[in-house]
């Protein structure tokens, strides 16, 4: 009842959190796409020709068909997707990164979801990291 006084006077209610400043979460909902980048990464992201295959985007293709969204693709290397990210242009984004990635200024990070393997986010989108992290709990350790 606290919280509810305590938000209610800002005009927040705790429902309002976490939050995307950027709307990343409803905008997935809404247009039904999630925007995934992909930096290749041997036994984690394979791309040959296509989509990417492996491990991370099967996890991504699931998640996706979670918030009943279709994914779409941008394979490039780190610097590129880290670009897409500061440009607003991509979602998410795999390739076997761990917790003490060298972009860790730049991006959001989840928690690790197996070992130190984490997924990067756009930072500061809270409300899709949450919901990409309480996914990866049930459905992406081990």
């Amino acid at each position: 009842m606290a919280a509810i006084v305590l938000f209610g006077g800002c005009g927040l209610l705790p429902s309002d959190f976490p939050a995307d400043p950027d709307g990343t979460l409803d905008r997935v909902r809404t247009e039904g796409v999630v925007r995934a980048g992909a930096s290749p990464r041997p036994g984690w992201v394979e791309v040959a020709t296509g989509d990417p295959t492996g491990r991370e985007p099967e996890l991504v293709e699931a998640f996706a068909e979670d918030l009943g969204a279709e994914v779409e693709w941008t394979v490039a290397g780190e610097e590129e997707l880290v670009r897409l990210f500061e440009a607003g242009e991509i979602d998410l984004a795999v390739g076997g990164f761990t917790d003490t990635n060298a972009w860790v200024d730049k991006v959001g990070l989840t928690r690790p979801y197996v070992s130190t393997h984490v997924l990067m986010v756009p930072m500061g989108e809270n409300a899709w990291q949450s919901r990409l992290e309480r996914w990866l709990d049930d459905n992406g350790g081990g």
